[in-house]
């Protein structure tokens, strides 16, 4: 056990030796006018040349979670010499998905102004999300109305997504006040739709890395499958990477530098970067 310890506290400060964070970076405000903020993580003794640009968005049953629980994933992508960027939100019920997606889509734009300034490549910049964060990275780039050219997008990554088919689901399981569905989803289906990603998926859609996992909520499961069916109309090749993994593991698998997903995400990067 205490080896253990030793050596998750070697790798912890390993990742820290080898990026720099800038924290809580002012992007945007809530309706309440409350500062939005964001985390970057940048590699140490970046090349002079522009690094690709990673936005993640972090999990919660939009509901819970905050930006900060994830230093992990930001400090050992930076490892990889990718720059991470993790914008908080508001949370439901103090906010719905609605207001939430606009947040992120602020975010991102603030990344594509900005990010230059910190070493990043606007024109390399790329959305991922875990579970509730794969609804709201996606939405954001996806759907029209948050004002984001799906163009200047290199590429979606979603991590065991949730809620990228919200209006099958609950027209089958109509929201109510747990969870805090009601506050997050309404009960108006007009609002399920343009919640839901995969009613966007069109030809000018970004290139799509996916990871289910095998061991996951059947309702990801199922989302994912409906979401894969309707991409490959227009990304035929396509298919999600099964992980043998559950919901929650499916995002702490990023706590260790030599996990997979860190060079098939880099992979996924340099082969869409523009």
């Amino acid at each position: 056990m205490q080896k253990i310890i030793y050596l998750l506290l070697g790798s912890f400060l390993m990742m820290s030796w080898q990026s720099q964070k800038y924290k809580d970076i002012v992007y945007s405000s809530s309706k309440n006018a409350e500062d939005l903020k964001l985390n970057i993580f940048v590699p140490n003794n970046p090349t002079k040349k522009k690094l690709p640009v990673l936005i993640f968005v972090h999990g919660g049953n939009w509901n819970s979670g905050n930006k900060d629980q994830y230093g992990f994933f930001g400090r050992n992508f930076a490892k990889k010499g990718v720059i991470t960027v993790m914008p908080e939100y508001t949370l439901s019920p103090k906010a719905n998905v609605d207001q939430m997606t606009t947040q992120i889509a602020a975010a991102v734009k603030w990344v594509q102004q900005n990010i230059s300034t910190y070493q990043g490549n606007p024109d390399q910049l790329f959305v991922t999300g875990h579970s509730a964060g794969a609804q709201l990275g996606a939405s954001a780039v996806l759907n029209p109305k948050f004002g984001i050219d799906s163009n200047s997008i290199s590429g979606i990554i979603l991590n065991d997504g949730a809620g990228i088919d919200m209006k099958d689901y609950l027209e089958k399981i109509p929201p109510t006040s747990e969870d805090d569905y009601l506050a997050t989803w309404s009960n108006k289906p007009e609002n399920w739709y343009q919640a839901s990603p995969i009613n966007f998926l069109d030809e000018k859609s970004p290139p799509f890395l996916i990871y289910v996992g095998s061991k996951t909520h059947e309702s990801i499961t199922t989302a994912n499958k409906h979401f894969v069916t309707k991409l490959n109309k227009f990304q035929p090749d396509v298919k999600p990477i099964m992980v043998n993994k559950s919901h929650i593991p499916m995002i702490l698998q990023y706590f260790f530098p030599w996990s997979n997903r860190f060079d098939e995400t880099v992979n996924f990067m340099k082969k869409n970067s523009k």
